[in-house]
């Protein structure tokens, strides 16, 4: 019976549906590392957990080892330890090194967290990225603008999603960022002009054995830098869309040189997130790469476009090593509503009843901004509805719909 660990900073809505389905699955011990106690766990949850420890910080190695050894003291021995969030992926890591528990190491963690060291992996296997470097003074930013030319992209060396990413256009855009230094440096990318995906893939132990993918609307860089941007995440109903299945072969070229030699073992067992440009002319350019779920609602639209459960799905494949791919039969969607304005507050929220009405059937759930609100400080806004429809043209003006009607002003 294999024990799993799992990283829970707190108790919150969709980290006990990661909870709810480690413990859910037969034959599968299941204990948690919190930062919450364990009478935060839900009353439902808790006869089904082996195991609770209490950390300060989940995101400390040191104190995540403490916790994994004492459960393995008391519980048993922990053969697999999962977190869905990026930011668990390096100090869980530091965990497996430390008590040999079968998983992603440290040294392949960073392939996917060190996003200067994923490009030169990237690049030694020939797959296809933007130039880039690792700036330690603004000298260096200087002589690489002088290779590349305005714009650039700089974000930070271990970078989340596109959180903390600029784009950079003139000598005064370059003068208003902070200057890295040698123990705080940026990346620095040339700009791409391009569409921008994702492919999310199963791997089973370095093999590929599903993959999904969506399309922003428009790019999450576009989204960061107008902030009033009600934006789209598109799943086409066409699983065989030529848009991703030729770029299949790159995503699989990709894991395989981020995986490395460990791609056969227990770290090959994985849900990745990756992000990639499709320039005019065809080409692509793998962005980043995350090895955990997806976010930006990509989980429940794989559920609704496959008519499955992709939390259950990934704790199966995580604790077991097992995946049953489902075709997909529907398309889906999700938009994000966010204001205009200043303000730190939502003083108004108009079109709701419009959008509901043109959306019709395909409207699945719905989290719809509150006046009085406070305005949100992640890109994912106020609020957001997931869509559903037989047909990819359908789910689109489904999306349109949403955004074009709902509006949202602050004060």
């Amino acid at each position: 019976m294999p024990h799993v660990v799992f990283i829970a900073p707190r108790f919150l809505e969709n980290t006990n549906r990661y909870v709810r389905a480690f413990a859910a699955l037969d034959g599968v011990t299941l204990s948690v590392v919190s930062a919450d106690p364990a009478e935060a766990i839900p009353a439902a949850i808790r006869p089904y957990i082996g195991g609770h420890f209490g950390v300060a910080n989940c995101l400390d190695g040191t104190q995540l080892t403490r916790a994994v050894r004492a459960i393995a003291s008391s519980v048993g021995r922990v053969d697999r330890l999962a977190g869905a969030l990026e930011q668990l992926q390096m100090p869980m890591a530091e965990v497996r090194d430390a008590l040999e528990i079968e998983g992603l190491s440290t040294a392949i963690a960073r392939n996917f967290r060190d996003k200067d060291r994923m490009k030169e992996v990237l690049r030694a296997r020939g797959v296809p990225v933007a130039r880039s470097t690792l700036a330690r003074s603004r000298d260096e930013i200087v002589a690489f603008i002088e290779q590349v030319g305005f714009p650039v992209i700089v974000k930070p060396q271990a970078g989340l999603g596109s959180r903390a990413t600029f784009r950079v256009e003139t000598p005064d855009d370059l003068a208003a960022i902070a200057s890295p230094t040698k123990t705080s440096p940026i990346q620095v990318e040339e700009f791409v002009r391009a569409r921008e995906h994702t492919c999310e893939t199963v791997t089973i132990r370095g093999t590929p054995v599903w993959r999904s993918g969506t399309r922003y609307f428009p790019s999450p860089l576009e989204v960061l830098e107008a902030p009033w941007i009600q934006y789209c995440v598109l799943l086409p109903r066409e699983a065989d869309d030529a848009t991703w299945t030729r770029f299949h072969p790159t995503n699989g070229d990709a894991l395989s040189a981020l995986f490395g030699d460990q791609a056969r073992t227990a770290a090959g067992t994985a849900l990745t997130h990756m992000e990639w440009f499709l320039r005019e002319d065809g080409t692509a350019l793998v962005n980043e790469v995350g090895v955990r779920p997806p976010g930006v609602q990509i989980m429940p639209l794989m559920s609704i476009g496959h008519g499955t459960d992709m939390i259950a799905d990934w704790c199966r494949l995580i604790a077991l090593d097992q995946f049953t791919p489902k075709p997909r039969t529907m398309a889906a969607g999700s938009a994000f509503f966010r204001g205009q304005g200043a303000g730190s507050r939502i003083a108004s929220v108009t079109g709701i009843e419009r959008a509901i009405e043109q959306a019709g059937d395909s409207l699945v759930e719905m989290r719809t901004p509150k006046v009085g609100q406070p305005r949100a400080e992640g890109y994912e806004g106020e609020g957001f509805a997931i869509i559903k429809h037989a047909t990819t043209e359908g789910a689109k003006l489904a999306l349109r719909a949403l955004i074009e009607n709902i509006q949202i002003r602050y004060h």
